[in-house]
């Protein structure tokens, strides 16, 4: 059912893949709402994902885009305006990678290039599109940014290696930047803080399906889909959350509060 809760809203959406992706589920969500945007991923991301089927199917632009490039940003933010007709209204950010995890390297044992180009995409990138989007005056008053992190960064999952720490820092990060931006533009900046979720990259993390299920069990309500995420960012999208900012908010079926289930003891 849609309300059109995001009608006249205008926004950028980072890193949808496929149909797994959260951010394809947000901006299946976004479209049914109300809202335009312009899809962005890595180039070489384009080029394994199926986003200009996304695109056909929401009437939305694609412009390629490396979220650790500069350039590459300041150009996306100022073609989006263009393309949209004015400021935005929202942005997603939902970009993770560890090289370590891909190149199956352990926690004790990183290679350091590795680890910095992990940080740079999955942390420092959420700094970088913030500070083109303000150095840019890119967003209306009352917008709201968000980004998508894991509780890894409060608590030890040791299979998550080195994205544990480019969590902890792109949540830093939200609060940082959220203060001058609220400050100066009135704008919202969040992160999510979500279940365990059966996305493209997900998927990669060793144990997951083993840790998907515990995670499931350990959780009052069930652990929250890649659809449940979507809706949950809309409102963080929409005018019914003006005063909702610099947050780590867990979306996680209780999963963050809950020290133990009677499924797990029942297990065990």
């Amino acid at each position: 059912m849609a309300y059109n809760l995001l009608k006249g809203k205008k926004g950028i959406i980072f890193g949808a893949l496929d149909a797994n992706s959260i951010a394809w589920k947000t901006a299946e969500r976004v479209h049914e709402e109300g809202g335009t945007f312009v899809l962005t991923n890595a180039p070489i991301a384009m080029r394994m994902g199926q986003i200009k089927e996304l695109a056909e199917k929401t009437g939305s632009e694609i412009i390629p885009a490396d979220a650790t490039n500069e350039e590459d940003l300041s150009n996306l933010v100022t073609k989006s305006m263009e393309i949209l007709g004015g400021k935005l209204d929202f942005v997603l950010h939902s970009i993770g990678m560890s090289v370590n995890v891909r190149k199956g390297r352990a926690y004790t044992d990183e290679n350091y290039d590795f680890t910095a180009k992990g940080w740079d995409v999955s942390a420092l990138s959420f700094h970088k599109v913030m500070q083109s989007l303000y150095k840019n005056d890119a967003m209306n008053e009352w917008g709201s940014i968000v980004a998508l992190t894991y509780m890894a960064a409060q608590r030890t999952f040791p299979d998550y290696n080195d994205m544990a720490d480019n969590k902890a820092y792109l949540e830093s990060v939200a609060r940082s930047f959220g203060y001058f931006f609220g400050k100066e533009k009135k704008v919202r900046v969040n992160t999510i803080s979500q279940s365990p979720t059966a996305t493209t990259a997900g998927q990669g993390i060793k144990g997951f399906d083993g840790f998907i299920n515990y995670a499931e069990k350990m959780s009052p309500l069930g652990n929250a889909t890649a659809q449940d995420c979507a809706d949950y960012t809309l409102t963080l999208f929409s005018d019914l959350t003006r005063k909702v900012t610099m947050q780590n908010l867990f979306h996680d079926g209780g999963f963050s509060n809950t020290g133990v289930s009677q499924e797990v003891i029942d297990k065990f």
